[in-house]
């Protein structure tokens, strides 16, 4: 280990260390049952893995010349796409809607001189849920061939389950850094760690793996441009604070 970092967290226990200095004798609780001594250490733990659901982003968009007209033309795309993707295999509950906007535009003032009428603009966004991560590249063709103007965003993570999992690894590890990091500094400053006194948690999150749609592959069956996604791992980071009671050794 890089001596100038023992040399910090050797004064980082100096200070946190209770009553150590000029002190021997085991780590006995005082009168108000608090340990005699301890060590305060705060340490991170991260678990990765391969995610196992996806989330795919996607707008109706449409514009005209009143709010009528855009109303009408958003709500059919949107049931042409709803349509598609149930047949495709997709559950209603699986689409939720994120957006829904319709407002007026003005034209610019030299265009409003010259008699512009207003115009107006709509969208439609909507959030599929995708369970087969493997097929999310065919999940954003049905949406685009069915009436998705736009692919806004795809998300990969993790279902519930496996997100649980997945956090108890990542604080398995941030605990056993903790034990590392403790040890590391009473064997830096004449001590020894008996015990745990107080474990508690000071973060906890998901990174989800974002990617950007990339036609790159040519569809077998048509001979047009099919949509293939790039996954990466899904990390979970969480981070503890352990207090550790300790003796003086010797």
């Amino acid at each position: 280990m890089d001596r100038r970092l023992i040399g910090v967290l050797a004064v980082a226990a100096t200070l946190l260390l209770a009553g150590c200095a000029g002190v021997a004798g085991d780590a006995t609780p005082t009168d108000d049952g608090e340990p005699d001594r301890t060590i305060e250490v705060t340490a991170d733990g991260e678990a990765t893995a391969e995610p196992d659901r996806a989330t795919i982003t996607v707008a109706v968009e449409a514009q005209g010349n009143s709010s009528a007209a855009v109303r009408e033309e958003i709500a059919a795309d949107g049931q042409s796409l709803r349509s598609a993707l149930r047949e495709w295999g997709i559950e209603d509950d699986q689409i939720r809607t994120t957006r829904y906007d319709i407002r007026e535009r003005r034209p610019r003032p030299e265009a409003e001189r010259e008699g512009a009428e207003p115009e107006y603009v709509g969208v439609h966004r909507y959030e599929i849920e995708v369970h087969d991560v493997a097929a999310v590249g065919e999940v954003i063709d049905v949406a685009v061939d069915s009436g998705a103007d736009s692919v806004n965003r795809v998300r990969f993570g993790l279902s519930e389950e496996r997100e649980a999992e997945l956090r108890t690894t990542a604080f398995e590890n941030a605990v056993e850094n903790a034990d590392g990091r403790a040890r590391m500094l009473a064997d830096n400053t004449g001590l020894e760690v008996v015990n745990v006194y107080t474990i508690s948690t000071m973060d906890d999150h998901v990174s989800p793996y974002r990617a950007e749609p990339m036609a790159v592959t040519e569809d077998a069956g048509g001979g047009g441009a099919a949509t293939s996604i790039e996954t990466g791992d899904v990390s979970v980071d969480v981070q503890v604070h352990v207090v550790f009671e300790a003796e003086t050794t010797g």
